[in-house]
């Protein structure tokens, strides 16, 4: 008759959902959220991150979390629930940030107050006022330096999963010893996001686990251990500022007598937190290999489960633990979204009218292609915008929405090939998931069922079934994922898209020139 609630902290909001086990099928039965800026307009945020004049820095207040977490924790006992019942909690936070923090950090965890809110409590813990986010790429140098003491990027990318990326918290590590010397010496621990949150939970040090641990490009994929060279690459006695790092499904302690006097909550286990994209692995019910979600939003994002931790040699694709006790694999593309709003704009359309002009066009567009690299892209690695169309009139609207939509879905395909994953069915999620004429098109490229995910906040649906999962096995009476996501992470089974055999033949030759295409841009780029 247990209750399970999980939190996700993404970059603009702090997220809550519980889920009643006890119900047939188990069902979400209480959802909140609160958005930062709106919420708590005294941190200065926009859009979750603090103003800044240098477009590479996007960092946040940690405190902020922490008062998040006060509000969105009295939220849910105060659902009407009987929070009696809550057996475990769990969360999902942006991958890649970081928190630091100082020696006074443990004793003042332990001696929170109950009859006060807890930043005031904890001002002055952290030995770095701000924690650079996912969004911040400020690190070239970093990861420059990072790479060549390992011998290079591949090198590290088969260590660790993933060449050097700015946005990863080795590089930022690495950033913060160079420029502030002092205020690192005083750091006694690096947390992310995830783990520090954690912290506060239990009212002690967390542990990390490998799903947000392999996020950092310094965890050795095959042993879940810290990676003794990619540590000493990044910064000097790093080994002793960084948690330790235990099984995904890990008990890490329970829910701190503060925070049970506090909101009247139960002494609740706390599994280990993990980053967005291994929760999200777990929310869009990918527990098995075979299965890739897409996820259509700002950024487009494909990933999937592999049994093995396959590495991309291209350096693109990344490599994480998953909750599963696997690996999964991920590639991220910037021109998602705002590309296709662009297109829409560009030609006067509404997104009904850009649907009919998708479809009114032949599958290959004639043969026609468009590099949709509206902004600076990550996937490949384009460093300046400039769209590039071969064969089509921007003033034909048909031909351009559909050179667009054709490019982002061949991109996603190529770009996931690293993964070695026969795909036989893909969740799509995402704003743009709605869009039965996108989804189309997918399932003609990948030659795969697609099916819509109708979950809007995977992440924090998959830190609910971590906490499921966890307690259930803490419990002595251990479930298998597939049971576990059963009824709560799948797809809409009415929503199934199969894939038109002659279209996935005409993609098939198309998805190799489009390669050529783009390989023939980027070299112009370097030239």
């Amino acid at each position: 008759m247990s209750l399970y609630l999980g939190l996700d902290c993404s970059t603009q909001s702090l997220s809550a959902m519980m889920l009643d086990a006890s119900a047939s099928p188990p069902r979400v039965v209480f959802e909140h959220a609160l958005d930062y800026d709106a919420v708590l307009p005294s941190y200065g945020t926009r859009h979750g991150v603090l103003p800044s004049a240098d477009p590479r820095v996007r960092v946040s207040p940690p405190l902020m979390w922490v008062e998040a977490l006060d509000v969105v924790l009295g939220a849910a006992a105060r659902s009407g629930l009987d929070v009696g019942r809550l057996a475990a909690i769990s969360g999902s936070a942006q991958q890649h940030g970081s928190v630091y923090l100082n020696a006074t950090a443990d004793e003042r965890l332990a001696a929170l107050d109950a009859a006060q809110p807890p930043v005031p409590q904890l001002r002055g813990i952290v030995s770095r006022l701000v924690s650079p986010t996912w969004m911040d790429t400020s690190t070239a140098d970093e990861c420059a330096e990072i790479a060549a003491a390992v011998g290079g990027n591949a090198p590290l990318a088969r260590l660790t999963g993933s060449r050097a990326f700015e946005r990863f918290t080795g590089p930022q590590i690495r950033r913060f010893w160079k420029q502030q010397p002092a205020e690192y010496a005083a750091t006694t621990r690096v947390h992310l996001v995830s783990s520090f949150l954690g912290s506060v939970l239990i009212g002690a040090d967390a542990a990390l686990e490998p799903g947000d641990a392999s996020g950092m490009n310094l965890m050795d994929l095959v042993t879940r251990r810290w990676a003794p060279a990619a540590l000493e690459a990044t910064a000097p006695e790093l080994a002793d500022r960084l948690p330790s790092i235990v099984p995904s499904s890990s008990v890490i302690g329970e829910l701190s007598p503060y925070w049970q006097a506090r909101h009247g909550l139960p002494p609740a286990r706390v599994v280990a937190w993990s980053g967005d994209n291994p929760c999200s692995l777990i929310g869009t019910g990918l527990v098995r290999e075979g299965r890739l979600a897409v996820s259509l939003g700002t950024s487009d994002t494909v990933f999937g489960l592999m049994r093995a931790p396959r590495v991309d040699e291209g350096g693109t694709g990344h490599v994480f633990g998953a909750p599963t006790g696997d690996w999964m694999g991920l590639t991220c593309f910037r021109n998602g979204s705002l590309a296709r709003e662009r297109v829409r704009d560009e030609h006067g359309l509404d997104w009904a009218a850009f649907s009919a002009a998708l479809d009114s066009a032949p599958a290959g567009n004639g043969g026609a292609l468009l590099l949709p690299w509206f902004e600076p892209e990550i996937t490949p690695a384009v460093p300046a915008a400039g769209v590039r169309r071969r064969g089509i009139d921007p003033r034909d609207a048909a031909a351009d929405v559909r050179g667009l939509i054709e490019a982002q879905m061949m991109a996603l395909a190529n770009h996931s090939a690293w993964m070695g994953v026969n795909v036989d069915a893909i969740h799509a999620t995402g704003g743009a998931s709605a869009n039965a004429a996108i989804l189309r098109v997918m399932a003609d490229v990948f030659g795969a069922d697609v099916y819509r995910f109708e979950s809007t906040n995977s992440a924090c649906l998959g830190a609910v079934l971590r906490a499921w999962h966890a307690d259930a096995a803490a419990s002595g009476q251990p479930r298998s994922w597939d049971d576990i996501v059963a009824g709560v992470a799948q797809p809409v089974a009415s929503s199934r898209i199969r894939p038109r055999p002659p279209h996935v033949e005409t993609y098939r030759a198309l998805r190799r020139r489009y390669a050529d295409f783009e390989a023939e841009a980027l070299t112009s780029e370097s030239a």
